[in-house]
């Protein structure tokens, strides 16, 4: 299930070119194309969904949150910290409407840092 308008559908099925970070059969992850921390990597599901409030199957929710937890690992960044955001609708700068984590590190955060939008 994807929206062909949707242009993290687009990275999902390689029409759009990507820097890959981790993959399994629901979920896809890939660097932030403008990372706002060292570390910036947005995992998305494979199956298209507007945002964290759509009715999201509860493996797939599982998967997602698997993969930002591998991706952490993956960047060596589990140890030291890390953050998980998710925008949801326009008020909260969601730009992109494809449900995504953002998995952010790498340096030391403070609790107003960083503003993301996506």
């Amino acid at each position: 299930m994807h929206d062909a308008d949707c242009i993290f559908c687009k990275i999902v099925k390689g029409e759009i070119p990507s820097t890959k970070v981790y993959e399994s059969d629901s979920v896809y992850a890939f660097e932030d194309a403008n990372p706002m921390m060292p570390v910036h990597v947005l995992v998305v599901p494979k199956n298209h969904y507007r945002n964290i409030a759509d009715s999201i199957p509860d493996d797939e929710m599982a998967a997602l949150m698997q993969a930002a937890g591998a991706v952490a690992k993956l960047k060596g960044i589990d140890e030291s910290g890390f953050r998980l955001v998710t925008n949801t609708n326009d008020d909260a700068c969601q730009t992109v409407h494809h449900v995504h984590v953002h998995v952010l590190g790498g340096a030391q955060m403070n609790e107003g840092n960083p503003s993301l939008k996506a």
